[in-house]
Formats: structure tokens, sequence, C-alpha cells
């Protein structure tokens, strides 16, 4: 009787110990509260053809993380916000973000001037923004912010040339071109720099135009581009705006032979009978030496399920996705290898390493935190996009076309 009496007050005792462990862990649990992670992305307005492909890069990479334990083992929270495609309702929403969501750290928005917007909240309180689609380098003065939009330093110079490069190749390279120009900051930027490296390649400029952003009659324009006749046009634009043109084209009976964007929606032009042959810079493709990238097979894979389930009209991994995602990749590996989400020393540490990417192995110890030019040129054929130069980097057996 003692016997049983001495088992059964040890089982409790036992089952008790186990109790309070089992608490204790549950309470440790409760205790990591969700890193959360802000941000903004033009989800409406005229950006948002490009946005949505953000917004869905974005919820990836959460679940991705979170499926391996979040970081540092807490889950991962984003807190998301849509700036409708205005830079200073951006500034508000990064404003809101710190001081009443109380984020713990930021990811960047998407288009230049609503991470510049971006950038001068986190520079005010001293936070880390690493952001995946700013196209001015030289306004990004802050030490704190790491691009992982691989434009090298001098894109206005650099991005030109390799597009200028790539049509030389061409049987019948062009003699003249046209240059039409969204005013919006990034595009005007490398349009103006696209003026300059014209008269280096030979280039003889015919046509030089401006519109506003959220101008939505090209009509005008594309008469203009047509009676000049050039055997080359310069299309800055962002969004659906290259598309809005080329319609405007083909009401007037005009398809230009070698039309080159800045920053299309993929999307958009892909589905658009009158872009095929589009042309422009992007850093991936679904082809290889791309697809071998850090990541790149499997994120590709995921991202035809979710884009398909989306609706997107263009399912497939190019320069938007593959730059988006990362940014995400750069975040994560940041705090891995810091062990912290202290902005300090995440800072420093991205400073001085690279970090394997979708997009390549990126740096940002260079001109205001900006590494190589990645760069090159794809262009849409049979509606899909592939890298056509240079030559080592182009999808087997293609090569760039005109009409």
């Amino acid at each position: 009787m003692r016997q049983t009496k001495r088992v059964w007050l040890k089982s409790s005792l036992m089952m008790g110990i186990l109790s309070l462990m089992a608490l204790g862990l549950n309470v440790q649990a409760q205790s990591k509260a969700p890193i959360k992670i802000g941000s903004t992305l033009a989800l409406t307005g005229p950006l948002a053809a490009t946005g949505i492909v953000h917004k869905i890069v974005g919820e990836m990479a959460i679940e991705d993380m979170n499926s391996r334990g979040g970081l540092l083992g807490r889950k991962v929270e984003w807190v998301l916000k849509d700036d409708q495609s205005k830079p200073d309702v951006a500034r508000t929403l990064y404003e809101q973000l710190i001081t009443s969501d109380k984020v713990d750290m930021l990811m960047g928005p998407y288009a230049t001037g609503a991470i510049l917007s971006a950038m001068g909240v986190a520079q005010r309180y001293d936070k880390v923004l690493i952001h995946h689609t700013f196209g001015i380098p030289n306004q990004a003065k802050y030490d704190k912010q790491f691009p992982t939009w691989a434009l090298g330093p001098r894109p206005e110079k650099t991005s030109p040339s390799i597009v200028f490069d790539a049509v030389a190749t061409l049987p019948n390279p062009p003699k003249t071109i046209a240059i039409v120009t969204s005013k919006f900051p990034s595009i005007y930027f490398m349009s103006v720099g696209a003026r300059e490296v014209a008269k280096t390649k030979g280039l003889k400029e015919i046509l030089y135009l401006e519109w506003d952003f959220g101008n939505k009659d090209f009509g005008t324009i594309a008469a203009r581009v047509k009676d000049a006749k050039p055997d080359m046009v310069w299309i800055g634009d962002i969004g659906a705006e290259g598309v809005q043109l080329l319609e405007a084209m083909k009401k007037i009976d005009y398809s230009p032979r070698i039309h080159t964007h800045i920053y299309p929606s993929p999307g958009l032009m892909a589905q658009a009978p009158e872009a095929e042959g589009a042309i422009a810079i992007s850093l991936f493709q679904e082809h290889p030496p791309f697809t071998s990238n850090k990541g790149a097979a499997e994120f590709v894979r995921k991202f035809h399920e979710k884009a398909q389930a989306a609706g997107l009209p263009y399912p497939l991994v190019e320069v938007q996705a593959a730059t988006s995602y990362s940014a995400w990749q750069t975040l994560e590996a940041a705090v891995t290898a810091t062990k912290s989400f202290d902005d300090a020393a995440i800072a420093k540490w991205l400073k001085a390493n690279k970090v394997d990417t979708v997009s390549g192995k990126l740096r940002w110890d260079g001109e205001n935190n900006y590494g190589d030019d990645l760069m090159r040129v794809a262009q849409l054929q049979n509606r899909k996009w592939v890298m056509v130069y240079p030559k080592n980097v182009a999808a087997p057996g293609v090569k760039i076309e005109a009409k």
C-alpha cells in the first residue's frame, strides 16, 4: 500500500513538473510577439498594375519565412498600406507605420517617388530601408537605405548604353531616334540621360516630347511620332503608359519598327498585340543563367501558382518580381547574419557584405550604397519576355529582333 502511494506521488510530481514546463514554454512562446515589417505599395492609382506584383511577392516571402520559423524564432507580420501611387500619401503612411503601428522594420514601397518619400521618413527615425525599385541613385543620400534594383550608380548612362548597344547588333540598326517620355522622376532622369548617350552612339534625335505622369491621352504624341518617321522610338514609360501610347499609335495605323521602354508593366505589355517586339532593361527572365541564381527555381515555381490564383495577366517572373523578392531575401539575410533587428547593426552588416539573391549577388559598398549594374536587355517575343542581350545571357536560340 505504501509502495503504491509512493509511486502515485512520484507520478503526480512528474506530471506537475511536466505541466509547469509546458506552461513555461507556452508563456515563452507567447512572449515572442510577431516581428512587424511595415511598408506601402501602389495598390490603386496609375502604378497599381505593377504594384500588385510586389504585393504577391511580399506575401510569398512572408509565407516562406514563417514556414521556416520566421525571423530569429519570431513569426513575421506584414503591415501593408496602399499609398495610391502618390508619394505624399506614402510619406504620411510611413510616419503612421513607425509612430502608430509601431513596426519593427521597414520595407520600401514601389516606384521612385514613393521610395524617396519613405527614405526621408526612415532617415528621420534612423531606420533601415531596404527597397526594390528606386531609379535615381544620386538622390539616395541616406546611409541606411539599401537598393536591390541593381542599376549601378549611373543608370542614366549605363542603361541607355546597353539598350543602344543591343539595337546596334540588328541587321539594319537605327540611325534616327524619337525620345518621348513621362515626367515621372526616375523615367525623366533616364530619358534625359538617353538623349546624351544617343549622341555618343551616333543616333540622330529627330523628335523629343514629354507628358505629365498620369496622362491618358496619347493621341497627339502618337501622331507626332508617326510624322517624324524615326528608325527607333525611346519610350520613357512606367506602368501602363507604354501600352497606352502603343494603342494610340495603332489607332492611326502606325507601329514603330524598334521601340524601347524603361519600366513598363510587364503583364499589360505582354498581353497587348501591338507591344510585340518591345525592348526593356531587365535583370531576370525565366531561363538560364538566371534560373540558377539563389532560390530562383523554387521562386519561379511558387510565383506561377500565386500569380495564376490572383489572375495576373502575366504569371511569369521578370524584373519586377525578381527585384522585389531580392529585397526580402536581403532583409532576411541581414537579420539572420546579425542575429538582430537592430537597424544600426543591420546597416553596418549590409555595407560590408554581399547577399546572394534571385537577381544575383548584390553589394552596397559603392556610391550611395549602390553596387554593380546587373541590368541586361529583354524583349517581348511571342508574348513572353526573354533576355536578348548580351549574347552570353540571352535565352537559348533567341536574338534581338526588329519589325
